[in-house]
């Protein structure tokens, strides 16, 4: 019998319970706040307002913008004017042939090249630039100009760059070329040192590392304005303000020069000037692009003469032409030949060949296989010949 009577009062006491049930899931809970105890509440708050201060590095005090005041601008990382970017060089390859110090091999070796590339921007227009490299690329393969620095990271350059009004960029720092903000007429990417610099090696003194003492104590100074759409002129200055023998002395050596260019839709003429210290330089560039499916084409001229005592100077030239597909395939084809460096005149000339294929695995990854020659015309040297797969990551 009281089975019987629980069975008949569930179903009475489910009935109940549904409109309670119906009527909590309308609950308000902003009119429940109402009726919170404001006071301990805020009490309970009062112990999230103790400064907790981010834990660091050691050594790291003081990075990523702490404050004591406020540290709500602290994200742990660089500031949001502030970029990095990453590159690293691999390359397998073997040259053969005896080239005047560097002794005859044949032997199969690997190099690599490693660079971070800092930039922070204070005002929106300008731009502080570091460069930290390693790299194990003196060795037979040392035309592939990668970082010599061994497995440890050194600081390569550091600059500024900043504007002067609407036309005119100033840029200054260490271990920096003069030329930095030229803009020589050339659009070929060389790979190899030699055939690089589009024939201009001396009028654009690319060199950082000039100095009477050895090593690198080279500060750069380089300025462009930009005349008009057209036109653009640079200027250039290299000194020994890392050393002792400083800026602008008879014991050190003062590079500097000038440059002016003119850009069109489909070509580009630069003329270059450069005073060495003990040598002039001027240097002629030009390109032309093509439409499609045809490559483009640099050429580049130079002569120079080098000041000697008590002795005749001497006079240089050196000459360049490169072609360049920039859509062949799912990469990029480039050929070239040139003089191998100023040649000295009357002499018998020594040249450089190169030939590459860029292929593009991704957008930060590219696989480069290469041949390149080097001639030697001085007495028991022979001519060099390099045969290297390169692959180069961006990120």
């Amino acid at each position: 019998m009281k089975l019987f009577q629980r069975l008949l009062v569930a179903p009475a006491a489910l009935g109940l319970l549904s409109p309670i049930s119906a009527n909590a899931n309308e609950v308000n809970l902003n009119d429940i706040s109402n009726y919170s105890d404001i006071e301990n509440i805020e009490l309970a708050n009062s112990f999230n307002d103790q400064l907790t201060e981010p834990t660091l590095l050691a050594g790291g005090e003081g990075l990523g913008g702490y404050s004591e005041v406020d540290d709500s601008s602290y994200d742990g990382g660089f500031s949001s004017t502030t970029t990095a970017s990453f590159s690293v060089d691999m390359a397998i390859g073997a040259t053969s042939g005896e080239d005047g110090n560097v002794p005859p091999t044949e032997a199969l070796v690997a190099v690599y090249g490693y660079q971070i590339d800092l930039s922070t921007s204070f005002t929106g227009e300008d731009s502080l630039d570091v460069a930290i490299d390693a790299g194990s690329g003196q060795t037979s393969l040392a035309e592939l100009d990668l970082n010599t620095t061994g497995d440890v990271l050194t600081v390569d350059g550091v600059t500024y760059t900043f504007p002067i009004g609407d036309k005119l960029t100033v840029l200054v720092g260490d271990s920096t070329s003069g030329s930095a903000l030229y803009s020589t007429a050339c659009v070929y990417g060389g790979f190899t040192n030699t055939l690089d610099d589009c024939g201009n090696f001396s009028s654009a003194f690319t060199a950082t590392g000039h100095t009477t003492s050895g090593g690198n104590g080279t500060v750069g100074f380089s300025a462009s304005y930009d005349i008009n759409d057209e036109f653009a002129l640079a200027f250039g200055y290299n000194g020994e303000g890392s050393v002792n023998n400083g800026l602008g002395t008879n014991e050190g050596l003062d590079f500097y020069g000038a440059q002016l260019t003119y850009t069109a839709d489909d070509y580009g003429i630069s003329v270059t000037y450069a005073n060495l210290d003990i040598a002039t330089g001027w240097g002629l560039n030009g390109y032309y692009t093509f439409a499609s499916n045809l490559p483009s084409i640099s050429v580049g001229y130079e002569f120079g003469e080098l000041e000697q005592v008590n002795a005749d100077d001497i006079e240089t030239t050196q000459w360049f032409v490169g072609f360049q597909w920039d859509e062949l395939g799912n990469g990029t084809l480039g050929v070239a030949m040139g003089s191998r460096g100023p040649q000295q005149e009357d002499a018998e000339e020594d040249m450089a060949y190169e030939l590459f294929y860029t292929y593009n695995v991704n957008d930060s990854m590219t696989i480069t296989p290469a041949i390149f020659i080097l001639e030697d015309n001085d007495p028991g040297d022979d001519d060099t010949t390099g045969v290297v797969v390169k692959t180069s990551f961006s990120f």
